[in-house]
């Protein structure tokens, strides 16, 4: 066996001997290490299962083209040459809807045949009803306001209106979900280190003596950090594992919830578990800010007792 490995052995054996020895203090740590990992854990979760949902949305938006009230027939019907050229490529299905058929077609869902009759002549405009393919998630939605923009230039367009507007709201407020979650992530990343940093500090303390005596006997700072950097990771570990495994447990109740709500939506989404691959990046992010937490705390307060 090699001394890098026995010297990092004999630390982990120390570690665990000194946690061991207090190990009503250290469940404590990590029960307030946990408290502050499950939000931004939960947060992770609920992103990585809505995620693909978005992104797999049909978007396939329907624009429609109002003309001018003044304008004529004919230079209504005439914009459509103009239309296929901006639609060009993005396989666009484009229907003109005369001002008599859109009448007709109110008067048929609305029920107020007879109080449009009043009117004497129709208010409504022609238009044209496109609907676009090859937008296939919420970024392509973002190629229509370009086409938007050259519709609304062309002579004898009046309005021009586009339905997609909602998944490009879902795309903003998961923008904003995810810097949220990034600024609780960061913050209770500080609490997870200076509750290590807590921890490390009144073991440190309450083996000062042992520390004196060893570095009397020749050892080196290495040797003696190490049991600490464990002890530091494993609190961090430990507490990971905690929070993901409550954060597991919290899916079933709100799956239950969730699928009543998502009922009347005729759907079945549901809340999954993360992957192998996130929960281990995940742990080893906890440990991480232990161990993080533990090399601050030893080289601020070991560097007094050298």
């Amino acid at each position: 066996m090699s001394p890098w490995i026995r010297h990092h052995r004999f630390a982990f054996g120390a570690a665990f001997s000194h946690l061991r020895k207090s190990p009503g203090s250290f469940l404590f740590n990590v029960l307030v290490v946990a408290v502050a990992l499950a939000l931004p854990f939960a947060g992770i979760t609920l992103l990585d299962n809505v995620r693909p949902m978005s992104e797999q949305l049909s978007v396939d938006p329907e624009v429609s083209l109002f003309v001018k009230p003044e304008a004529s027939r004919e230079d209504a019907q005439a914009l459509e040459p103009q239309l296929r050229q901006i639609l060009q490529g993005s396989g666009a299905r484009i229907v003109f809807v005369p001002r008599e058929r859109a009448l007709g077609d109110l008067k048929e869902r609305s029920g107020l045949s007879a109080a449009l009759d009043t009117l004497g002549e129709n208010p409504l405009p022609d238009s044209y009803i496109m609907k676009l393919e090859g937008f296939s998630n919420n970024a392509d939605a973002a190629r229509i306001d370009g086409i938007v923009e050259k519709m609304s230039a062309l002579p004898q367009v009046d309005t021009v209106q586009v339905d997609s507007a909602w998944v490009k709201r879902l795309a903003a407020l998961l923008g904003i979900l995810r810097l949220a979650l990034l600024l609780l992530a960061i913050t209770l990343s500080v609490v997870v280190i200076a509750v290590v940093f807590n921890t490390i500090r009144l073991q440190v303390l309450t083996q000062r003596e042992e520390i004196a005596v060893s570095k009397l006997l020749g050892a080196t700072d290495n040797f003696i950090h190490r049991p600490f950097y464990y002890t530091g990771a494993l609190l961090g570990l430990c507490a990971g594992a905690v929070a993901l495994g409550a954060v597991a447990l919290a899916l079933n109740p709100l799956n239950a919830a969730i699928a009543e709500f998502a009922r009347l939506y005729a759907s079945e989404f549901q809340l999954a578990p993360l992957g192998a691959l996130e929960l281990a990046g995940l742990l080893a992010i906890s440990a991480g800010l232990g161990l993080t937490g533990a090399m601050l705390s030893v080289q601020r307060h070991l560097a007094r007792l050298s």
